[in-house]
């Protein structure tokens, strides 16, 4: 008897879409706009906004990520976890080296590039880039499936002590290791309360979004007024609040708000080609702001990175459609590669 599937979720696909768009929109704010000469309060007030949203945007993609992998990791003969894990770090390694290549176009783009084999053979390993997502999803898929016989009230107890240290600063400043260390508490809330998650997603409506809303104000609030941020604990107790909030949004927005939802849905199933392309346009973006000398204006700094946003993520979905249609979609998918020569060598 064929195996009838359970449509798939909506709110998912808009949490994933609203973190793909704040990714990039964080990445334009701290990596264009305050660097843009006449840049003065309006931006400060962008970079507050983006950095309130830090709690949310980040551990609700590691969630959602760890729902959608459950069934892979669970999966007795473990061949799709395999698959997911080393498609992913291939994926790290293929773009690490892209960027490596094209960024050194825009030596003075704020954001880490090697300049020697050393650095390179780090990015690689102990001091992830900004594509970190790729190699901690990776590692992520592995933990969860070294973990899977072991009990949840076991696991993830252990996982927010390593989130509580992590968040505290407790790490050595290796890049962005102490994000891919945080984080892997969000995704297996994902990967081993993903029926609590659905059934909590059931019963939010408006009246949870908005108290939840108020909550997550509230507890930004407090922490930054008793600047308690680096307590251990802290920061993964905000990041809980706000993906509850993140939640109960995207599900809002998927049940009554369509025309909003169905572009953030569309995004959320595009969330990878957007994310390794995005740094890309946007330092080409920042190496000709520069060159022309261009200063900005309060009203260009209010609607800029709006705009710059929407330029950088239309220039991907283009940059992806047509590498694909070039022939390149093993550069989104490297084990392609890997399993036509399979297939040669087998025939």
């Amino acid at each position: 008897m064929t195996e009838v599937r359970a449509p798939r979720l909506g709110w998912p696909d808009v949490a994933k879409g609203i973190c793909i768009l704040l990714v990039v929109l964080w990445h334009v704010v701290t990596k264009v706009a305050v660097g843009i000469p006449g840049a003065g309060p309006v931006t400060d007030a962008w970079v507050m906004l983006n950095a309130q949203l830090l709690p949310l945007r980040i551990p609700l993609f590691f969630l959602v990520s760890g729902m959608f992998a459950a069934r892979a990791v669970s999966a007795a003969s473990g061949g799709s976890w395999r698959r997911r894990a080393a498609r992913l770090a291939l994926l790290y390694l293929v773009w690490v080296l892209i960027q490596t290549v094209v960024l050194a176009l825009a030596p003075e783009f704020d954001t880490a590039r090697a300049t020697d084999g050393w650095e390179l053979l780090a990015q690689l390993t102990i001091s992830p880039t900004n594509l970190w997502y790729l190699l901690a999803l990776a590692m992520y898929l592995v933990v969860g499936r070294a973990t899977r016989g072991l009990p949840t009230a076991g696991v993830l107890p252990v996982a927010f002590v390593v989130a509580a240290v992590a968040g505290a600063g407790l790490l050595p400043d290796l890049g962005n290791l102490w994000q891919l260390v945080q984080n892997l508490f969000f995704f297996l809330v994902g990967l081993r309360l993903r029926g609590l998650i659905e059934r909590f997603a059931r019963v939010s409506g408006p009246g949870v979004a908005l108290a939840l809303a108020a909550v997550y104000a509230g507890a930004l609030a407090v922490v930054s007024v008793l600047g308690i941020r680096l307590v251990p604990g802290t920061w993964p107790l905000l990041c809980l609040v706000a993906v509850a909030f993140g939640v109960s949004l995207s599900v809002l927005l998927d049940r009554h708000v369509d025309v909003v939802a169905r572009p953030l849905r569309w995004f959320g199933r595009r969330t990878l080609p957007i994310y390794v392309l995005h740094m890309i346009p946007l330092a080409l973006i920042d190496a000709g702001v520069r060159a022309a000398g261009w200063r900005t204006t309060p009203v260009l700094e209010a609607v800029g990175p709006i705009a710059l946003t929407a330029v950088v993520i239309a220039i991907c979905v283009a940059a992806h459609a047509l590498l694909v249609r070039c022939g390149l979609a093993a550069l989104f998918d490297p084990l392609r590669v890997t399993d036509g020569l399979t297939a040669r060598v087998r025939r």
